[in-house]
């Protein structure tokens, strides 16, 4: 039976308010949400765990809306229990995570065996993105709305068999998906121009900071815009995943994330904290696609989230080895862990006075529950899942190796000291992460979509 708990005396940070409250957690749901500091507790609730929040703030949990956690056929680098964990030691409660695992999920049935995995593994709640392929618009068009958060198409970016450069199939996806379709979008054609001509120059050993030149501003901005036009063509519901540029923000709308924007777009923290500068420091830590560009691109992508035209933040969380990281330029894989850190460092930049706490918690809870129509989660509701997370806003922590719990064992941020600490996560009522420990006693739940 799920215990009830009652957090006290919390700054409930909440659909653009902050203020003093506390919550009733019953049943594994938001029974109780109330301004009350310290609310008498009924007869009938003298079972109740009470947790004093006084001088933490309470936040929905977080929904990262793009990870790989390498589960199946990558698991020497992470998996659907490792990561989850990590996710939600990070205030992570609920995740989606993309379909170029081993094998590429492109049937119903692969995708159902990764559902049927994270039942058993994940402590975080999971959904699972339908991959897409040259040649799979059958197997994408039986994709349940209710049950899967969306199609995934790599626009660029040859990943196995999951490159989708055929017009008409492009075409058959954005014209006959039954769900919101997310796409990676760097045109393949421009990177392998300039590949070929750093080749010319550097040969194999190509350095690191040159990684934005290659991946660059113009395979990403070209991509973007075939996305756009297909999605406004066939009127599809279209996410573009992990912007990078300035340039891209001219084809986004400022208008609020609702049922109503069709087009809606991602910003990953990467791309907000890290810049081409960063390249001389941490090399092939930072080296992702798309790329890490220039520190004009990382404030013109602040200035979009702050305005509305970027609606969610993510981290496209994605593991290697050290020792892959550790290859030639063209040897080593683009990627890296983030699930554990995005919270603590979009809360970072917060406190640095570059987006409000309300803001934080509108771009990780609440958008990504609207834009993917998540049921019941997101938000501090009363009959609400009780994905709740708890912060210290004045913990202050170093990341080191001993406490990162990525399988991989590494972080780009090591060495960052992050002012605030995820002291209690809940996941669907269940104390899954509290002061440093995690009770895996109960696994995370499939998300549900009201669509």
């Amino acid at each position: 039976m799920d215990k009830k708990y009652l957090i006290t005396g919390a700054t409930l940070i909440n659909e653009g308010r902050s203020y003093k409250g506390s919550v009733l957690i019953a049943g594994g749901m938001i029974s109780r949400v109330t301004t009350d500091e310290n609310p008498s507790i009924s007869q009938g609730d003298t079972d109740v765990q009470l947790i004093d929040g006084s001088g933490k703030w309470l936040i929905p949990g977080v929904i990262d809306d793009q990870v790989h956690f390498r589960d199946p056929g990558l698991t020497h680098k992470a998996d659907l229990y490792t990561e989850s964990r990590a996710a939600v030691a990070g205030g992570v409660t609920s995740f989606m995570e993309m379909p170029n695992t081993v094998p590429n999920t492109l049937t119903q049935e692969l995708l159902e065996e990764k559902y049927r995995m994270a039942s058993e593994k994940s402590l975080a709640n999971y959904s699972f993105y339908m991959g897409a392929s040259n040649d799979n618009l059958a197997e994408i068009v039986k994709t349940d709305p209710r049950t899967v958060c969306g199609i995934k198409v790599f626009m660029g970016a040859s990943t196995g068999n999951m490159l989708v450069d055929k017009a008409e199939t492009l075409e058959g996806i954005f014209r006959d998906a039954p769900v919101l379709v997310a796409v990676h979008c760097e045109d393949e054609a421009t990177i392998r121009n300039n590949t070929a001509l750093m080749r010319e120059r550097y040969g194999e050993e190509i350095p690191l900071e040159l990684h934005p030149l290659i991946r660059s501003r113009e395979a990403c901005y070209k991509s973007s815009a075939l996305a756009v036009e297909l999605a406004r063509k066939f009127n599809t519901r279209l996410h573009i995943l992990h912007l990078s540029t300035a340039d891209e923000m001219q084809l986004l709308s400022d208008a609020p994330a609702d049922d109503n924007k069709r087009i809606t777009a991602e910003v990953c923290i990467h791309h907000l904290w890290f810049s081409d500068q960063d390249y001389a420091r941490l090399g092939a830590r930072i080296k992702w696609n798309p790329a890490i560009k220039s520190a004009a691109d990382k404030e013109a992508l602040m200035q979009a989230l702050l305005d509305g035209r970027l609606d969610v933040v993510a981290t496209d969380h994605a593991p290697h080895t050290m020792q892959e990281k550790s290859n030639p330029y063209f040897s080593c894989p683009s990627g890296g862990p983030l699930v554990q850190h995005s919270l603590v460092a979009m809360l970072e930049l917060s406190r640095a006075g570059k987006i409000t706490p309300e803001l934080v918690v509108e771009k990780m809870c609440h958008a990504p529950a609207r834009i993917f129509g998540i049921d019941r989660r997101g938000y501090i509701r009363e009959g609400y899942h009780a994905d709740l997370v708890l912060i210290d806003p004045d913990a202050p922590r170093e990341v080191r190796p001993e406490n990162i719990h990525y399988k991989c064992g590494w972080s780009p941020l090591e060495g960052e000291i992050f002012h605030s600490g995820i002291t209690h996560t809940f996941v669907g009522g269940h104390l899954a992460w509290y002061n440093g420990s995690f009770d895996n006693s109960k696994p995370g739940s499939r998300l549900l979509f009201n669509r």
